[in-house]
């Protein structure tokens, strides 16, 4: 859409016009930018690791480096190589966290007439609100941040409670949660899919109903933080009926994209919020000079890396995320994968997109429930013995395990050639599962400290890391 298109070249101008005055801009010659193939030259694409030089400024106390004077806030978060990343957020930043969330309910409203569900109790299942200071500025998770700025009209009927939420143990935190909402008129449900269904798991464990039994007014579930399909099985189900879903795109780097229509597929893109859109073919990725398109030269059914330049002084930032158009009338995408979650140890470049609707798609056909899954290579000195190993947490297992991981393996196949012919060369094993025990998953995370908060388990690795450490937790003899 011209306007979308538009909105996006006044944003590159005035984060430019900004960013000269900047550090960053200065050591990449702002000034002599003029039009987006100037910045390609100029600006090269970056991940957290490339940006710590200039975080370590503002934590030192340094003005201007990445932006106009210092964040008013760090959201921290995990995911790189060396452990916490410190993302800044700006005064100019942070209306697009607050307001994209207010816009995707609001578009919601207009579009179902559903407004009742603002007068009962919500619940955002969110990280802790208490915020530590590093040189001054807030820190803390994202999701601790937001609760924060959570407006007027919706902080009387919010829980929990503000004491529960800076409750950093998440189970004991589940059991408050559960204690302080069991038995309200909860119309609203917020957070990520797993911690959801955690929180619905103790709600029907203690009172022996499904969620919309107990909770008759729920009317409106809003999820995001990951793909929502593996988990929509299971959450309907533990409602029990049909609600209504708003699917969000929210990350500590910016709030990309909401859903705005219950009829059509996707989110709406942000394109009017302070964030510069750049989009990198997934088969580019890793090259020196990948080719960087802008909003104008996207395509339908393409899957693209997503990177951003924004009012929070991020500059060519890879968000780690790959999105895929389903409209650009307007400009609606789906999340497809994570650009270093993949499997490409034999050459086959699987990405996430790929190997959850190959799963999905068996599961659908043989009527079989998810709760987990991750997936790793399984690498033999022997030939022909590698192959993809998927640990699978069921619901229900299926009564012919070999049958249903025989349906997965058919399904990646033709999604991904490569992986295709590996399997017909013989140089790949068709894949096999290890069952994981119930609750397998969770205890893994509690395990290694990365229960709840915005931690998820990584659906595909390169390597044996997750893999090994789950092992621990799988039914023996699969």
């Amino acid at each position: 859409m011209l306007t979308a298109v538009a909105d996006q070249q006044h944003i590159f101008a005035q984060l430019i016009k900004t960013g000269q005055k900047t550090q960053f801009g200065k050591d990449h010659q702002f000034a002599q930018i003029k039009s987006h193939d100037d910045y390609v030259k100029q600006v090269p694409i970056r991940d957290y690791e490339a940006f710590r030089t200039y975080i370590d400024l503002i934590k030192e106390g340094k003005h201007n480096v990445l932006w106009k004077g210092v964040p008013i806030y760090f959201a921290k978060t995990s995911g790189t190589t060396s452990g916490v990343k410190y993302i800044p957020i700006t005064k100019d930043s942070i209306p697009n966290h607050i307001n994209t969330a207010r816009n995707a309910l609001l578009c919601y409203m207009a579009e179902t007439g559903n407004t009742k569900f603002a007068n009962g109790r919500l619940i955002f299942l969110s990280g802790s609100p208490e915020l530590e200071r590093i040189a001054g500025i807030p820190t803390g998770r994202l999701s601790g941040i937001v609760n924060h700025h959570v407006p007027k009209y919706l902080r009387a009927n919010q829980l929990p409670s503000y004491e529960t939420n800076c409750i950093e143990d998440w189970e004991q935190k589940l059991d408050k949660i559960v204690e302080e909402t069991i038995n309200q008129d909860m119309t609203l449900i917020s957070g990520i899919p797993p911690w959801m269904q955690m929180y619905f798991d103790r709600l029907m464990e203690k009172s022996g109903k499904k969620i919309g039994e107990l909770f008759p007014n729920f009317s409106v579930m809003v999820q995001g933080g990951v793909n929502y399909e593996p988990y929509k099985a299971k959450l309907t189900e533990s409602i029990g009926r049909h609600i209504d879903t708003i699917e969000l795109f929210p990350a500590s780097e910016g709030f990309f994209a909401f859903q705005d229509s219950q009829k059509e597929p996707g989110m709406l893109l942000n394109t009017n919020s302070g964030i510069f859109f750049e989009f990198i073919p997934v088969a580019e990725l890793g090259n020196e000079n990948p080719t960087r398109l802008t909003l104008k030269d996207v395509k339908v059914g393409e899957n693209y890396a997503l990177i951003i330049s924004s009012n929070a002084g991020l500059w060519a930032y890879n968000i780690g995320d790959t999105v895929k158009f389903v409209s650009t009338t307007p400009y609606r995408l789906v999340v497809s994968g994570r650009t270093k979650h993949f499997i490409s140890a034999f050459g086959e470049h699987v990405i996430v997109e790929e190997v959850e609707s190959a799963i999905l798609d068996a599961a659908r056909a043989e009527n079989i429930h998810l709760t987990e899954f991750t997936v790793a290579p399984h690498i033999s000195t022997d030939h022909g013995k590698s192959y993809h190993e998927w640990f699978i947490e069921f619901e229900k297992a299926p009564s012919d395990l070999k049958g249903f991981a025989q349906k997965i393996d058919d399904n990646l196949r033709l999604k991904n050639v490569y992986y295709d012919d590996l399997v017909k060369g013989n140089i790949l094993l068709p894949l096999q599962i290890t069952t994981v025990q119930k609750n397998g998953f969770v205890d893994y995370m509690k395990s290694i400290g990365k229960l709840g908060g915005q931690n998820k388990v990584a659906r595909l690795s390169n390597d044996r890391k997750i893999a090994d450490a789950i092992k621990a937790y799988t039914v023996k003899n699969t």
